[in-house]
């Protein structure tokens, strides 16, 4: 059976998307590898009317909902290629099956490459976090925080983390404020320490300090910093699409209406976008299912 449009992702911006696609009574498959990004992180904050449910029961409940749509229909496997064909583009999966779709919407999500220092993967999405908008509140008041530099935005990290909690800024060696940085973390209270972190101390996934490279051991209860990402999926790359700098690595790069640079391939979700964010991956979401729907119409009044 050809699809009207295939998603390929399954988290907040693939079912948001898949939302407004079955709502117009297209025929939707979405595919969905079951590996979401967010799959460390103990509970979702920040997502209105979803404050604090985990991300897994969030996206059941989208899947529920969505599976209410006769013309949805899910594959759990993970697609492994896609090419343009006559009529749309073709996509193989991992388990062998292939199908094909008119439109595609890639909302296949960035993987996290964390720094190389022992203690840190373990507590990921816990202790060691990326957003404070996401986690911050959860630590508590009067505790102990730091920022793990991991290139040029780590200054801006550690002023904004300071409405969280007392601040050490860790340069890892490998990144030093210019003069307006130190003007800003002096301003903001925030202690800049140049020993690098060496290792995270505490039974995981808690955090009770870092021991540092010159043997000293510094109280922290959560560290932040900014993972570089890859993409998670090689589609994008191999149906052509144009990337573009982001603030923490490559992004697919998108229009308004969230279709890139390939006519009829449409992406959304942290993958497009320089902020990552529940809220924002699922407003992203719901424009590229609307894009993708608007393209269909224009499509048949085209062929007419």
């Amino acid at each position: 059976m050809q699809h009207d449009v295939i998603i390929v992702g399954g988290s907040f911006a693939g079912l948001s998307a898949a939302m407004q696609l079955a709502r117009a009574r297209r025929k939707v498959l979405v595919i969905d590898s079951g590996l979401p990004r967010n799959r460390f992180a103990v509970a979702s904050h920040g997502f209105l009317g979803q404050d604090g449910r985990t991300p897994a029961a969030i996206r059941d409940e989208a899947r529920r909902q969505l599976a209410a749509y006769s013309t949805v229909t899910f594959i759990d496997d993970e697609a492994i290629k896609a090419e343009r064909v006559e009529g749309g583009f073709l996509l193989t999966l991992r388990g062998g099956g292939q199908e094909k779709g008119r439109l595609l919407v890639l909302a296949t999500g960035l993987r996290d490459e964390l720094p190389p220092i022992p203690g840190l993967a373990e507590r990921w999405g816990r202790t060691v976090l990326h957003c404070p908008y996401c986690h911050g509140y959860e630590i508590g008041e009067g505790r102990s925080l730091g920022v793990l530099a991991n290139g040029p935005h780590a200054a801006h990290q550690a002023a904004l983390v300071v409405d969280w909690g007392a601040v050490t800024l860790f340069t890892q060696s490998i990144f030093e404020p210019d003069a307006e940085q130190r003007t800003l973390l002096e301003a903001r209270g925030v202690a800049i320490e140049r020993s690098p972190v060496t290792a995270l101390v505490g039974d995981a996934p808690n955090l009770e300090a870092v021991r540092l490279a010159d043997g000293r051991v510094v109280r922290v209860d959560a560290l932040f910093t900014a993972p570089t990402i890859h993409m998670a999926s090689p589609l994008a790359d191999q149906l052509g699409c144009a990337f573009e700098d982001g603030p923490m690595g490559l992004m697919i790069k998108v229009d308004p209406m969230k279709e890139t640079s390939v006519p009829g391939v449409f992406a959304a979700g942290d993958a497009s976008s320089p902020m990552h964010n529940a809220t924002l991956a699922s407003a992203a979401g719901v424009m590229a299912g609307v894009g993708a729907h608007r393209s269909l119409i224009m499509e048949a009044v085209a062929r007419r």
